[in-house]
C-alpha cells in the first residue's frame, strides 16, 4: 500500500514519533534469532553459493553471518567481510550524493539536467534533477536499450557506453514527470552530474564523502571491471542440469549499480541513515522525500529508496538484481530495525528479508472478531444484445497487449492476449465487471455519434481498434521482409519470412520468432518479450518498425536497403 503523505519524516524523527510503539525498542533474543535464521538455511547445500545476513537493532549489530560459498572454485565461505555486488542497492548512495549536493547549494532539484550535461539531447521537454532522482525522466533504460543494440549482459558494458547511449537517444518514453518508470539510465546521469559539479570521479567523490567518513573500508564503486577486489564473491546461476555456473559480470554502471560492499560495511551505512549526525540530518531528511507526478498522484520512490507502509509505519527499502547477485536493504524506523540480505545465488533476497523481519517484529495480536455488515455484492444488470454488440471488438490495453470482446447469447466475454476467455457482468449500461480479473471493471465511452471509441480499464484508456482501414489487413507476411535500421542505436535488423514463420534477425541475437497479436503488432518471444509493431505510411506501405519494452518504448527502425551487406538466409 502506498502512503498518503507527500513527504516522509527523516528516520531520526520517525524514531522519536514512533517511540510509543510497543515494539519500538523491544530487545531481540539473539539466541532465538540465530536458531530461526539457521533454520532458513538448514536444507541449503553448504558447498553452494549462498547469503550474508545482517540484522541491526538499537544501533547494534545483533546478527551478521554468512551461509554457503563466495567462490565455488576454491571453496571460500561467505563471511561478514565477503564483498558482494550490491546491484541496484547502489542507487541509494547516488541518491545520498545528490541530496548532499543540493543541501550544499551546488545543485537544485529543479535544475535542468542539461545545465550540467549539455550532451544530453534537447527533447523539447525539461528533464530536471528531480525527475532523474524519482525515475520520472522518461529516459530509456540502458539495460534493455543496449540489449536491443546487440549488447549481451555478459559483454563489457562501461559507464561510457551507457553515456553514449543516453546522449544519442532521440525520444523519451513519456513526458517528464507524467509517469514513474524505473530507469537505470537516470541514475547514470546523476553519477555523471556529481562528476561534472565536483570535478572528481564518482568513485573518488563517494570514497571521500561517504565511505571514508563512515569507515566503510571494503566499499567502492567499481569503475574498472578488471580491477581485483579482495574477498569478492562470484555470482552463480543454475544450469538446466542443476549444476552451478559462473555468471560473468563486466559492467561498470556507476550510480545505478556497481557498488561493491559487505554486510559489515552496510551495518555502518544503515546506522548512519537511522541515526544521522546533526550535520547529516538535513541530507537524510531530503533523501527520504518522495514526490508527486504531474497529476498530483504520489510517487513513493525517493532518492534511491522506495517508501512503503508496514503496519502503519514506514518500510524504507530497495532491492538489487544483477549478474546473479540479489540484494535487499530495509529500514524499519518504528521498530529501530534494519535488515540486509546479500545473495550470490540468484535467489529472492526480498523474500528472505521478509522472513528475517518476521522473526524480529512479532505479528500484531489477532483482533477479536465482531459482526460486520457484509460488503455490498455486485448487482448485475441485463443489457440488450444490441447494446452488447456495440461493445464487441478489439481494444488495445498496452504495448503488444490487446483484449477481444465477443458476445455469446446475453453475455459479453473478454479474452486478452495469450489468456483464456472470461465472462463479464454488466453493472450498468456502460460498465462491465470481470470477476476473473479481480473484479476490475471496463467502462465504455463513445463519441458524439454514439460510436464506442475506447474503454477504461484499471485507470488505463484503451482505444478501440478499427477493422475498417483497408490497408491494415495483412495480405502476406512477406510484405514485412527487408532490412530495418536505427540511427539512434546504429543497429540494424532483418525481417525474414521462412516456413510460415516471421523472424526478426540480427548477427547478435540470431533469429527471433515473431508471434502476431493484432494486425501489424507482434511479440518477439526471446528479446525480452519485446513488442514489434510495423509502421505504415498513409498509403499502407511499410516504412519501419517500432520496438518497445517496458522500460524503453518506441525505438524506431527505418526500412532501408541493405541487401549488399547480408543475405536473407539465417544460420
Amino acid at each position: 500500500m502506498k502512503k498518503s503523505n507527500n513527504h516522509c519524516l527523516p528516520a531520526v524523527l520517525l524514531l522519536v514519533s514512533m517511540s510509543l510503539s510497543p515494539w519500538a525498542h523491544a530487545q531481540i533474543n539473539r539466541d532465538t534469532l540465530q536458531q530461526q535464521i539457521d533454520a532458513l538455511f538448514a536444507d541449503a547445500d553448504p558447498k553452494a553459493p549462498g547469503s550474508a545476513i545482517l540484522v541491526m537493532e538499537n544501533q547494534e549489530v545483533v546478527f551478521n553471518q554468512g551461509y554457503g560459498l563466495a567462490n565455488l572454485t576454491y571453496n571460500i565461505p561467505i563471511t561478514p567481510h565477503t564483498v558482494f555486488d550490491m546491484a541496484s542497492v547502489s542507487k541509494q548512495f547516488a541518491g545520498y550524493a545528490i541530496a548532499l549536493l543540493i543541501e550544499e547549494g551546488k545543485v537544485a532539484k529543479d535544475d535542468d539536467i542539461r545545465k550540467y550535461i549539455p550532451e544530453l539531447p534537447d527533447f523539447g521537454e525539461t528533464i530536471t534533477v528531480g525527475h532523474l532522482v524519482h525515475h520520472t525522466s522518461g529516459l530509456r533504460d540502458w539495460t534493455t536499450t543496449l540489449s536491443l543494440a546487440g549488447r549481451s549482459y555478459e559483454d563489457v558494458i562501461s559507464f561510457d557506453h551507457i553515456l553514449r547511449m543516453a546522449f544519442n537517444q532521440q525520444a523519451l518514453n513519456f513526458k517528464p514527470g507524467s509517469q514513474y518508470r524505473y530507469s537505470n539510465t537516470g541514475y547514470e546521469m546523476l553519477a555523471e552530474l556529481v562528476q561534472r559539479v565536483t570535478g572528481e570521479t564518482f568513485r573518488d567523490w563517494t570514497q571521500q564523502h561517504i565511505f571514508e567518513p563512515l569507515e566503510m573500508s571494503q566499499s567502492v564503486f567499481l569503475d574498472n571491471h578488471r580491477e581485483v577486489i579482495p574477498n569478492r564473491a562470484m555470482g552463480y546461476s543454475r544450469a538446466a542440469d542443476g549444476t552451478y555456473q559462473n555468471t560473468p559480470n563486466h559492467v561498470t554502471a556507476l550510480g545505478s549499480s556497481s557498488l561493491f560492499s559487505t554486510s559489515t560495511d552496510m551495518a555502518k551505512w544503515v546506522r548512519h541513515l537511522m541515526y544521522p549526525t546533526e550535520d547529516a540530518q538535513p541530507v537524510v531528511r531530503r533523501m527520504l522525500q518522495m514526490d508527486t507526478l504531474n497529476d498530483g498522484s504520489l510517487n513513493d520512490y525517493a532518492y534511491g529508496i522506495a517508501i512503503y507502509e508496514f503496519r502503519g509505519s514506514d518500510w524504507i527499502a530497495h532491492s538489487g538484481d544483477w549478474a546473479s547477485f540479489r540484494t535487499y536493504v530495509v529500514l524499519l524506523p518504528a521498530y529501530d530495525l534494519s535488515v540486509v540480505v546479500l545473495n550470490n545465488n540468484n535467489q529472492d533476497a526480498f523474500a528472505l528479508a521478509r522472513e528475517v523481519v518476521s522473526f524480529c517484529v512479532p505479528a500484531p495480536e489477532a483482533r477479536q472478531e465482531t459482526e460486520e455488515t457484509p460488503a455490498e455484492e455486485l448487482q448485475e444488470v441485463t443489457l440488450t444484445k444490441g447494446l452488447l454488440d456495440t461493445y464487441t471488438g478489439t481494444y488495445k490495453l498496452g504495448t503488444g497487449w490487446y483484449v477481444h470482446l465477443t458476445r455469446e447469447g446475453n453475455r459479453l466475454y473478454t479474452q486478452a492476449t495469450n489468456e483464456d476467455k472470461y465472462p463479464m457482468q454488466a453493472l450498468s449500461d456502460s460498465v462491465l465487471n470481470v470477476e476473473d480479473y479481480g473484479n476490475r471493471t471496463m467502462a465504455f465511452h463513445s463519441d458524439a455519434s454514439g460510436a464506442i471509441t475506447h474503454l477504461v480499464y484499471n485507470g488505463r484508456v484503451c482505444p478501440k481498434m478499427s477493422d475498417e482501414t483497408s490497408f491494415r489487413g495483412i495480405k502476406q507476411p512477406v510484405e514485412y521482409e527487408g532490412d530495418y535500421f536505427s540511427a539512434e542505436l546504429n543497429t540494424w535488423y532483418k525481417v525474414v519470412y521462412q516456413e510460415d514463420q516471421l523472424y526478426l534477425w540480427s548477427f547478435d541475437h540470431g533469429a527471433i520468432p515473431l508471434e502476431g497479436v493484432w494486425k501489424d503488432d507482434y511479440l518477439g518471444s526471446t528479446l525480452f518479450t519485446s513488442n514489434v509493431e510495423f509502421v505504415r505510411d498513409d498509403v499502407g506501405a511499410i516504412t519501419g518498425l517500432s520496438v518497445s519494452q517496458y522500460r524503453a518504448k518506441n525505438q524506431f527502425f527505418s526500412k532501408v536497403q541493405m541487401d549488399n551487406l547480408v543475405t536473407t538466409e539465417m544460420k
